[in-house]
Formats: structure tokens, C-alpha cells, sequence
């Protein structure tokens, strides 16, 4: 879940200000960016889903991704970039 916090200029604009992971609600503070990994899904569903139209996002601090993997009975693909 991102916050964002209005800046005061000619235009006013978001920025954003903490990350808190959806799952165990941890803050993740953010200055030019966040304080630690962040893995973001923004997930639009399509048909056949019965979520067909709705719009999904979240985002997972570092440990709750590592026990998100950790879940699969089939490992995920990884490389080193």
C-alpha cells in the first residue's frame, strides 16, 4: 500500500511519502526511494476471471516476498542481472 503526501507548489502534486507492506504492515520509509526492496504488483484481471475488470494492487516488504516464494510448490525462475 503506497501513502502519499500532497507537496505545495504551482501544481499540486503527490509524492509519495511510505510504502506498508499489505501483508504484515510493516513501514517502509521512502526518501529519493525506499529504504529496502519492495516487490509491487499492479494487476489488471481480464476474462475469463471472476475478477474480470477489477484492478489489483499491493505491495510485500522483502521477508513477506521471501515466504510468498517460499509457498510454491514449483520454485520461481530467478537470475542474476
Amino acid at each position: 500500500m503506497r501513502q502519499y503526501q500532497s507537496r505545495e507548489t504551482k501544481e499540486t502534486k503527490k509524492e509519495l511519502n511510505k510504502i506498508i507492506c499489505n501483508r504484515c504492515g510493516k513501514e517502509i520509509p521512502v526518501g529519493a526511494v525506499p529504504s529496502e526492496g519492495v516487490f509491487s504488483v499492479d494487476y489488471k484481471w481480464g476474462y475469463p476471471s471472476e475478477k474480470d475488470g477489477q484492478r489489483h494492487r499491493f505491495d510485500l516488504c522483502e521477508e513477506c516476498y521471501d515466504s510468498l516464494l517460499a509457498s510454491f510448490k514449483i520454485p520461481a525462475e530467478t537470475a542474476e542481472e
